[in-house]
């Protein structure tokens, strides 16, 4: 097999294993029919990925390093570091919103899935509030916001945007997600002393 067919194939068992496990868990996910929707065999998934949970890891990866680069990308578009941070809390919101099954399997079925997938989710958190840090500590040096403890800060900020989206997942009627942001983003920013006349400035979301 080339190595660019062999490529092709595995992408396509990623696909087919996004819908599977996106539909019917983790635990009820079969590899016959990942394999299936695949257009392959049961060995040619074994082939790529050893065993269920190997395949489901490196789905959160690959889900998660997309999600990243979207929002690295969607924030560099911006110069001043409190945009940046709207931006990168912006973008995964609404990316979210857009991909409720996404999100469903990135918050919620990797934690009923076992410690391996926790860890992994545990990264994704810690490379988000990395992020965010990031223009906080910007933010600090040009002198736009106090010195603070941009570590902790980001947490608590990424853990709000958390807790909003795992409630959204889980309700059965949900309301338009996007909705909660203008409220998340001024709570956020007032937290670190941001005063009200540059968060009217940002733009409306």
């Amino acid at each position: 097999m080339t190595q660019e067919r062999s490529r092709r194939r595995r992408e396509r068992i990623l696909d087919a294993a996004f819908h599977v496990f996106s539909g019917l868990g983790y635990r009820g996910a079969a590899v016959d029919e990942i394999a299936r929707q695949a257009e392959t065999s049961k060995g040619g998934v074994y082939f790529h990925f050893p065993t269920k949970e190997s395949l489901f890891l490196e789905l959160l990866r690959t889900t998660a390093d997309r999600l990243v680069a979207k929002v690295e990308r969607e924030a560099a578009r911006e110069s001043d570091p409190i945009a940046r941070a709207d931006v990168a809390l912006w973008t995964v919101l609404s990316t979210f919103a857009g991909h409720r099954t996404m999100a469903r399997l990135l918050l919620v079925d990797a934690i009923g899935a076992g410690p391996v997938f926790q860890a992994e989710l545990e990264r994704l958190h810690e490379r988000f509030a990395g992020l965010i840090a990031a223009h906080l500590e910007r933010a600090v040096e040009d002198g736009i916001i106090a010195p603070l403890d941009t570590a902790t800060v980001a947490e608590a900020w990424f853990g709000a945007l958390h807790e909003i989206v795992v409630r959204w997942l889980m309700a059965s009627r949900p309301d338009v997600l996007e909705r909660t942001y203008p409220t998340l983003r001024a709570v956020l920013l007032r937290g670190v002393g941001i005063d009200e006349s540059r968060i009217a400035a940002l733009p409306e979301r």
